[in-house]
């Protein structure tokens, strides 16, 4: 399949549980779990491109998103201080 059938289907999908709201509390869960992921990635990406100047580069994957979604800014800047004096 095409990626933008998909990331079409997958946004009108969001879109329509935006406006009727989840029926029960196990995909409302996996909703709002999903969208701090995405969060999380957007997160990283505006790190990655406003870090480039300093060489902060934290990769983009599901364990990273996970945390700087979850966690937040704290998280963010706790997995930037991880790749910068860790790794």
């Amino acid at each position: 399949m095409e990626p933008i059938i998909v990331i079409s289907i997958l946004g009108g999908l969001v879109i329509i549980l935006l406006f009727t709201g989840a029926p029960f509390k196990p995909a409302r869960f996996v909703g709002q779990a999903a969208i701090k992921l995405v969060i999380g990635a957007l997160f990283l990406f505006f790190l990655n491109a406003a870090g480039n100047r300093y060489g902060i580069h934290v990769p983009i994957n599901f364990a990273t998103s996970a945390i700087s979604g979850f966690l937040g800014i704290p998280g963010l800047i706790a997995l930037a201080a991880i790749q910068h004096w860790v790794l």
